[in-house]
This record gives structure tokens, sequence and C-alpha cells, in this order.
């Protein structure tokens, strides 16, 4: 099976789309850039949204729920934002459909023209402000802190799974607060909660930083990001929490009475991260055997498959893992005893390490007269022999090692593929011919970034929020810059 998968050093995209496939992750829909999440991709995701609903309850946000659908009046109430979403809208003007076999079969029907034309949400921030001048009335209901778990449609033309798809599943944060320091306190605590889940979880380090005027999101003050780094080089946004400032409040008249009875415009953010987190994870740790997952989100995270000849072989392996799989269980361990007979076991083995469980534990009959198990890795391919009693300690331990080599393992490669550059040829040479994470004087003009963009395809991913300040001048036009931004070619 894995041997099916073409190698990342022939055609890393390729290698992208057949593993994301192949391990059944995902596949292509009948509609037109969009997907569908299988089980076992799902599985995945729903272990990551768990945790992060639990870091966002432990924050004190709360779930709810908005309408798919919002009115077009809604998005010309605040210019950037419609400006920033025009060209991705799809957009709902009629509600029935007709048999009308002179013109081809069923038709829209004409006679059920919508008043008002919706949009299918790209976003919510306009129907949930306009949801929140209900809610929001004195200080005493502030701050507001809420999450909503959706999906979004944004018509993209290039679609590839997961990574960017006409419909995808993602969660959105919408805050309201008294003050601009308590919004701006939230946007960088939301930004922590990502970077935490991204290292933690995901086993990816990630550079937190503030977005350029240019990449900004449409509508915010200050757009905050989480940068990873992909194995091809190539960099991946994977988080973005946003400052708002009074801007949709204006927009869509949300004000509070405050402590001293003066009325007040609240202060707003918002933020999100979405099933690109998948492909994240899928390009940042996988190789050429098929995924490499790290334990805290693995749905399997130890697959045990007998070796067996006949049924009564069979029975006393059984038997003697049976108590295996229960210990495991209690220590909250995910764990699989794979039985079916339809499998031979080298078919096993071939599907587990596709699909990236962390643990494989094989056992036969000799196994159960020397009391031992073979143990299996999954990030290192490593095997060893050891007693079945006390394994699960063992395993315990291991699975906790893995979760960490996976993260040494790509924080080493993000440290060898971050360069400086302080020439303009210098930066083209690392751009085009080393790729990475490339730290680099600019002279905060958008004049300058778009050119930069146009000349080598790398764009500014963040201004790092961990910055040492430093005299330097900017790569491409010599002007006088303070500290160095990061670049990158990204997805």
């Amino acid at each position: 099976m894995a041997k099916e998968l073409t190698q990342r050093s022939e055609n890393y995209s390729q290698w992208y789309q057949d593993l994301v496939i192949k391990a059944d992750l995902a596949e292509n829909s009948a509609v037109r850039g969009c997907m569908v999440i299988k089980p076992y991709g799902y599985a995945i995701w729903e272990k990551m949204q768990a945790e992060l609903d639990r870091m966002f309850k432990e924050t004190g946000h709360q779930n709810a729920y908005f309408p798919l659908f919002i009115p077009k009046s809604f998005f010309s109430r605040e210019a950037d934002h419609v400006e920033g979403f025009a060209k991705e809208c799809a957009v709902v003007t009629h509600y029935r459909l007709k048999n009308d076999e002179q013109n081809g079969g069923i038709v829209v029907d004409p006679d059920a023209k919508l008043e008002e034309e919706l949009i299918i949400r790209p976003t919510s921030e306009t129907i949930i402000w306009n949801t929140y001048r209900n809610w929001i009335h004195s200080h005493r209901d502030l701050p507001l802190l809420i999450n909503q778990w959706a999906n979004v449609v944004r018509w993209e033309m290039r679609t590839r799974l997961f990574l960017r798809t006409a419909e995808f599943l993602w969660q959105e944060g919408h805050t309201a607060h008294a003050t601009r320091e308590e919004a701006i306190e939230e946007t960088i605590k939301m930004l922590g909660v990502y970077s935490d889940f991204a290292e933690n979880f995901m086993a990816i380090p990630v550079i937190k930083g503030v977005k350029t005027e240019n990449e900004r999101f449409a509508g915010a003050v200050d757009t905050y990001s989480i940068e990873a780094l992909m194995q091809d080089g190539k960099a991946l946004q994977s988080g973005t929490s946003h400052f708002l400032g009074q801007n949709f409040a204006k927009a869509f008249d949300v004000k509070f009475t405050g402590k001293e009875g003066r009325e007040e415009y609240v202060w707003s953010t918002s933020w999100g991260v979405s099933t690109r987190l998948m492909g994240a994870l899928v390009m940042a740790h996988s190789d050429d055997n098929g995924l490499v997952l790290p334990p805290k989100l693995a749905p399997i995270q130890v697959v045990i498959v007998p070796i067996y000849k006949k049924t009564e072989q069979l029975e006393k392996i059984s038997e003697r893992v049976s108590s295996l799989v229960s210990d495991l269980k209690a220590k909250g361990i995910s764990v699989k005893f794979d039985d079916n007979d339809n499998k031979k076991p080298g078919w096993k083995f071939a599907e587990y390490e596709l699909k990236g469980v962390p643990v494989r534990l094989a056992i036969g009959p000799r196994d159960i007269e020397n009391g031992t198990v073979e143990i299996s890795r999954r990030d290192t391919l490593q095997k060893e022999i050891i007693p079945i009693d006390g394994c699960v300690e063992y395993i315990e331990n291991l699975l906790t090692e893995i979760q960490k080599g996976i993260y040494r393992k790509a924080l080493d490669f993000r440290t060898e593929n971050t360069r400086s550059a302080d020439s303009w040829d210098e930066f083209k040479d690392l751009i085009q011919n080393k790729g990475g994470f490339v730290l680099a004087h600019w002279d905060g003009t958008s004049e300058t970034e778009n050119k930069i963009k146009e000349e080598t395809k790398a764009t500014i991913r963040c201004i790092p929020l961990v910055n040492i300040q430093e005299q330097g001048k900017c790569i491409y036009t010599g002007k006088p810059s303070k500290q160095r931004v990061l670049f990158a070619v990204a997805y």
C-alpha cells in the first residue's frame, strides 16, 4: 500500500494528494472544489476539535450557532470587509425549482426570486454583530466571549484537499469588550491558545507575529497569525487572531452604557482555525511510507496485530491480549486489537503504517510462550522485543517520547531552514534555491512588499512578536529598517 505513494523528492504536491486519499483522510466530491472528509480523517479532526473546544472553554468562551445565510446588505456596512470577500462569495438568489420540460427539465423558478439575495457565509462577522446589537446594552453584558463551530464557503478557483477548498470546516471566535486594551489582550491570548495547540498537540513549531497591512484580514485593525514551515520549505498560515477595533460595532451600531453612564461603541475581536490544520499535520510530519501522527491526535494510538495460523492460536493470543487492551484503555490510550482474519498480517502492517498509527504491537504463539511482544514505533520505524508484563507503562512512556520526538524533528527542520538575508541577491538565491523562512529587513511600505512578491512569489508571513530590534537596510530599496520580518513562499 505505502509503496504506491509518490515519493516526496519526486513530486511533493502529488505525494500530499496521494497520501490524503490513500490514508482515507478525504477525497474530492462531485461538487467542484469541495471534499468529502472520510471517517478516519474526521476522527482526527474530532480530536483537534475536542482539544481546542476544551481550551476555549477554559479561557471563558461559550459556543453558539449563527445562520449559514447572511443578507447581502449586511456586507455593505463595512467597506473593507465586503471588498475583501466579494470575489469569493456564493450568492443565493432563488428559493425554488420547477420542472420545465421545454427548457431541459428542472430549472430555477423565476417567480421564486428572493427579495434580498443571501450570501452563504464566508465568515460571520456581519451576522454576528447584527445579533450582538440585541445582546449588548450595558457594561454588565461585557465581555461577551462567543465561539462558533461551523462550515463556511469561499469560492476558491484553485483547490487542494484540506488546504484550500470551496467549503471547509472551522471555528470562529467573536468577542466584544468594553475597552481597546481588553480586546487587544483577548486577541493576543487566543493567538497563544493556537500556538499552544499547534506545538503541544500537533507537534508543529510555529512563529507568532503580526501581519502587514497587505496581509491583514478584511475589516481588521490588526491581524496576528501563527506561521508553520512544511517539509517542502513553504510556509502555511495555521491560525489567525484579529483585533477589529470598533469597526463592526460602528457598522452595526453596537453600543453599551459604561459605568459612568456614557454610551460607547464596543471593541471587538475575531479568531479562527480550520480543517487547513489537517493539511498542516500531514505535510509537517509524514514520510514516504505514509502518515506520521502525533499520539495526542491519533484516532488509534496503539494497534495490536495477532500472528497466527490456527484458530486455537488466535484464541490463546486473544485471551492473553484481553487484559492488555483493558489496561491500556484504563490509561486513556486508544487501542485496537485487529483480529480480522480477512487480511494478512503483512497487509495490516502496511495499512497501519500508512495511516500513521504511532505504536504497533505484533504477538504470535512464540511470544505467548516467551511472554514477549514485538513493538514498533511509527515515527522512526524501529522495532524491539519487550516483556509483555509491564509493557503498558512502557507504551505510555513511548507515546510521550514519540510526541516529543516528532516535535523536536519538526523544530530542527525549521531551525535548519530559517536563514537571514542582507542583500537582494542573497534573498533571491535563498528563496529560489533553498526555500524555508528568510529573515530580512523591509522598509515598511506596501509598494516594496508587492514588488518583492511579484519578483520572487515570497510574501511577508508576519512581523515576529519575538523580534530583536536592529538597524539595517531594506533588501529591496536600501532604505532604513529597525527589524527583520519573516519572508517565505506560502500555500
